[in-house]
């Protein structure tokens, strides 16, 4: 079998451009090769269409090949971790531009997952310090192998704690992208890969963000950034409200949902 009668096969059970890509990992050569090669016989083809079987049951590309795009880059990642979303790229941008105001900021991450926000930011600012927390080892595990990568592991402490617990340092910044879907939510099959703890943030998906709103509380003249659902908007500002937090600006992703939010906490709210 050729490689072009091999992407033709493949093409009719899942995407083409997926089985490209996939052919592409399994060859471990680029798109080029395969269009200038295309009456190259496929050496091992069962081994290459296992890997389509593995898509067609909806298991994630990014999983597949252990490799995801994100702000230009590629990065590691497997089960484990959550595979970043490109809306997150929006989230690092609104804390660059708040680090901004700060000589060599402190930023505290809360759940690390693969790492990509806080290699992200450790590659966009220059003097920075980030603490990095996370439950999972093996998300903490994906996170260290993704610093070491983009060498800037120099910069980045990550810790096994849930949220900030035991750390007992201030910060200038938090920062996280957390769970934030409903436990009882209707979810696409190929999330079943993806650690649910990752994903579910409780009956009603918005209680972990209340939790970190909560400890952002706790830090003086901090500025708190989080990534949320597009229905939370409303339920999150009534919380901050009651907190006595009313500089928050909510933004929206490049499908105009509701996305995210930044907040301003004051020294009144140490307690």
């Amino acid at each position: 079998m050729t490689i072009k009668v091999a992407l033709q096969e493949a093409g009719s059970v899942i995407p083409a451009k997926e089985a490209q890509l996939l052919l592409a990992y399994f060859l471990q050569k680029d798109k080029l090769y395969l269009i200038m090669h295309e009456e190259t016989i496929l050496k091992n083809e069962d081994g290459y269409f296992q890997l389509i079987e593995r898509a067609r049951n909806d298991e994630p590309i990014e999983y597949i090949t252990k490799s995801v795009s994100f702000y230009s880059r590629y990065f590691f990642i497997q089960q484990g971790a959550l595979i970043p979303r490109p809306e997150t790229e929006i989230l690092i941008d609104k804390v660059v531009n708040i680090a901004e105001n700060f000589d060599k900021p402190h930023i505290a991450e809360i759940g690390v997952g693969s790492g990509i926000i806080s290699c992200m930011l450790a590659l966009l600012l220059k003097e920075v310090h980030i603490t990095a927390t996370d439950i999972s080892e093996d998300a903490l595990n994906i996170a260290r192998i993704n610093a070491e990568k983009f060498q800037v592991q120099d910069r980045i402490t990550f810790v096994h704690t849930p949220y900030l617990k035991g750390i007992n340092q201030r910060f200038d910044i938090i920062v996280s992208n957390p769970p934030y879907i409903a436990n009882d939510a209707a979810v696409e099959n190929n999330l079943s890969y993806e650690p649910d703890i990752a994903l579910f943030g409780g009956e009603s998906g918005d209680e972990i963000l209340k939790e970190i709103i909560d400890i952002a509380c706790c830090h003086d003249n901090c500025v708190l950034c989080c990534e949320m659902g597009y229905d939370q908007k409303e339920p999150l500002t009534r919380y901050m409200r009651e907190k006595g937090i009313y500089e928050s600006h909510f933004y929206q992703d490049w499908s105009g949902l509701d996305r995210g939010f930044t907040a301003t906490i004051g020294e009144q709210h140490q307690k």
